[in-house]
Formats: structure tokens, sequence, C-alpha cells
């Protein structure tokens, strides 16, 4: 049986992509050039440096959005567009995601206790929570204000600096989007990728200020509330698609073609005779998996057990932010516990659910 340790390597959801290097940025990255891969690294301190990128991320996302935000509302009360408002709105609800994000990357820091076992990392899918709440409340705001501008006209003045509002919103936007994204991809954080593209969504809305400006000063005069409905309306399947995405981590699924690359790298093993069961959760932006391989019952309990150790060591090198695996051995011929023979102990236990084990069914994940 494989004793379970700790690694720490980038991976995203759909990109399986193995990067070697530990160190992050442009400075790790070229330490990595001329620098071997260390298998010897203590991985709690790659899962430390994990988090401190993430909390570097939501803090320099919070002080580009509160910035962008301000500008955007003191030009908001002096014009009285709706649609800039509505763009301000959603930008401080942007910012303020910025809390739970800190709070739970700190958390996350917080080794494992005897009541908390894997750790705290689920801390980030509790903080993508909070965020999919504030970004539904945001847009509940905006698009009250855009109905009651809409029921009640009133002329914006200004129309050129509201313009220049929403072109500093899609770039102050734009540039947090991809950061945290690139970030929440590279650290497995689900909640900043969310979070990022909650702000990429917010740009193309600041993009929509300038349109309705251009429009009132052609001579549209509803066109800005109108553009704040439609800003409402892009946000809201933003939201639709970070609640899917929390969703999901919260069940605890995984892309089923992570399933497929574990099977792959297994069957490869010398000595592995087949592949049982594979099950895989994210807890926080780490991995984590429980594994039934079979190989030949005449076996030594040292060799059964070597075979599962390069196992172990071949998938934390080839599947990307695995921190932890658990993988038991089953002699060949028992590929579940109901057949007769090896697991006749404990076959009443799990009989009715043994058809349906993770890597034994062609089922497709959902929803």
């Amino acid at each position: 049986m494989g004793h379970p340790t700790r690694h720490d390597t980038d991976h995203d959801d759909s990109d399986h992509h193995h990067e070697h290097a530990h160190r992050r940025g442009l400075g790790g990255f070229m330490i990595s050039l001329v620098s071997p891969h260390d298998h010897g690294a203590h991985s709690g301190e790659r899962v430390l440096e994990a988090t401190s990128d993430g909390i570097r991320a939501v803090a320099l996302s919070l002080a580009v959005l509160a910035a962008t935000a301000g500008v955007e509302l003191v030009v908001a009360l002096l014009s009285h567009s709706v649609a800039l408002l509505a763009d301000t709105i959603h930008n401080f609800a942007d910012a303020l995601t910025a809390v739970p994000l800190a709070l739970a990357f700190r958390m996350g820091r917080r080794p494992p206790t005897r009541r908390y076992t894997y750790g705290f990392g689920r801390a980030e899918d509790i903080a993508g929570v909070a965020i999919v709440a504030m970004i539904a409340t945001s847009t509940a705001v905006a698009a009250y204000e855009a109905v009651n501008r809409l029921l009640h006209p009133h002329a914006i003045s200004g129309a050129g600096w509201v313009m220049a509002a929403g072109g500093v919103g899609f770039l102050g936007n734009e540039l947090v989007a991809v950061y945290r994204v690139r970030v929440g991809r590279r650290i497995g954080s689900a909640a900043l990728v969310a979070d990022g593209m909650h702000a990429r969504s917010d740009g193309f809305t600041s993009l929509a200020v300038v349109v309705g400006a251009v429009a009132v000063e052609a001579g549209a005069a509803r066109a800005d509330p109108i553009v704040g409905l439609v800003i409402t309306a892009a946000v809201t399947v933003v939201l639709a698609g970070a609640t899917r995405t929390i969703y999901r981590r919260l069940m605890d699924s995984v892309d089923p073609t992570l399933i497929d690359q574990v099977e792959r790298v297994l069957a490869e093993v010398p000595g592995v005779d087949g592949v049982d069961a594979v099950r895989i959760r994210w807890v926080g932006h780490e991995l984590r998996a429980e594994i039934q391989i079979s190989s030949d019952p005449r076996l030594s309990l040292v060799e059964a057990h070597a075979i599962a150790e390069e196992a172990h060591h071949r998938l934390l090198h080839e599947v990307s932010r695995l921190a932890e695996a658990a993988i038991h051995t089953n002699p060949s011929g028992s590929p579940g516990h109901d057949s007769p023979g090896y697991h006749d102990v404990v076959a009443h236990h799990f009989s009715l659910n043994a058809d349906h084990a993770p890597g034994r069914s062609p089922e497709s994940e959902s929803p």
C-alpha cells in the first residue's frame, strides 16, 4: 500500500500541463533553467508559496479596483449617469470580494488538526460562495437603478468625462482579470479564477458605458439606462458561470479528463495489472486522490509496496497540483469489493455501490 506524501505542482481543470519549476514569476523561471528539479523540497513550503501568490493577487487587485471605482464614482455623481453608476457598483463589489478571499487564503495556511484532518483549504470554496452572493447583490442593485432611471429619465452631463471614466474602468478591470485568472489557474484556486472572470465582465460593461455616452451625445436620451440594463444582463451571465464553478468545487467535481490521465499514468507502471478505482477531489487549490490498483497476488508485501510507490511517484510528476495520493493494492483477480475471496470480510458493505465506483463506469460527469 502506498504511503501518502505531499507534492504541489501546477494544474488546470482543462489543462494538465506539468510545470517543474517550483518558483514563481520570471525569476523563478530563470532559476529553473539552471537548477535541477528538487523532489526533496518540502511541499509545505510550496503550498505556502501558492497561498502567498493568492494573497498577493487579492491585495493588488483590491488596490487597482478601489482606485478605478473611486474615479468612476466621482464622475457618476457629477454626470448623473446611471450606466456609469451601475458599473461603479459592480467594481466596488468586485473589490470587496478581496476580503473573503484574503481571509480564505490566510485560513488555508493553518496546518491540519485532529478535527480538520484535511486542513482548511475548503475555506476558498466558502469564499467563492461569498463572491457569488456579492455579485448577485450588486447585480440586483444595478438593475434597480437602471429600471428606476428608465421610468424616470434624467439627463446626464459631461458625456466626455463619462467616456473617459468608462475607459478607466475597462483598463483597470482587464488588468485585474488577467492577473487574477493567471494566478488562480496557476495555484488551482477556483474562487480566484471566478473572481477574475467577474472582473473581466466588468471591464466589458465599462466599454458599454462608453457606448451609452456616445449614444446620449447623438441624441438618444434613454440610451444611458438601457446600457445599465445591458450591463446587468451581462453580469447575470457571469454570475451563472461563477455559481456553476463554485457548485462543482463544493460537490467534489473534477474534469473527467483528469481521471483519464491518472488511469493512463497508472496503466504504464510496471507491475500494475489494473486500475480498479480512482477518486480525486479538490481541497482548496490542491488535489487529493484515493486510488486502488491490482498486482500479482504472489508478490511479497515489500514488492507490492514498491509498485504502489512507483505509481505514486509517477502521478506526482505527471498530475499537476496533486498534493496527496493514497494508493491501495488489490491482488489481481479481485477488481472490487464484490468479488469473492480477498474481500469477503467487507464485501457486504460495498456490494450495492461497487458497479458505480469512479473509474469503473463510462458515465459522464453531471450536471
